[in-house]
């Protein structure tokens, strides 16, 4: 019986824990909706205030993020080389698609001010031959030949 009962206080503290997290993950669900249906009103012309409200949505999903692997994974009751095992690769993974974003980018900017009719040239100066140089040089020829003849 002493099992039971022991039993019954973990589960009633892990209760409120998961309704106390439930409570906070809903509240931060609904301030991301707010500041989300917000942004609509505000108009295009002011990227700064767009910016600064897509990174407080990204900041509240990160939030978000923590508590639902600290928690419903049970990541923070865990030994800290368990959870280097895991934190370590998901913060690669998060550089990895911040790399290929900003590539992306990249390709999509260099992409749109490409002149396919545009060649390269050399930086190498050289003298192009004038129609009328080359027939001076014959005209010279012929004359030689006319004042051996």
């Amino acid at each position: 019986m002493s099992h039971t009962a022991e039993h019954n206080e973990h589960a009633s503290g892990g209760t409120k824990e998961i309704i106390r997290i439930t409570v906070i993950l809903t509240v931060l669900t609904i301030i991301e909706l707010i500041i989300g249906f917000w942004m609509i009103d505000i108009p295009l012309s002011s990227v700064g205030v767009r910016l600064a409200l897509k990174g407080t949505i990204v900041i509240l999903m990160m939030a978000k993020a923590f508590y639902i692997v600290a928690y419903f994974m049970h990541l923070k009751h865990e030994m800290k080389n368990l959870i280097m095992t895991i934190v370590v690769p998901l913060a690669l993974f998060i550089w990895f698609i911040i790399a290929f974003l900003y590539d992306g980018n990249s390709f999509k900017n260099l992409r749109n001010t490409y002149d396919p009719y545009f060649k390269e040239q050399s930086t190498i100066k050289v003298e192009k031959k004038e129609h009328g140089a080359a027939g001076k040089h014959e005209g010279a020829k012929e004359e030689g030949k006319k004042a051996s003849h």
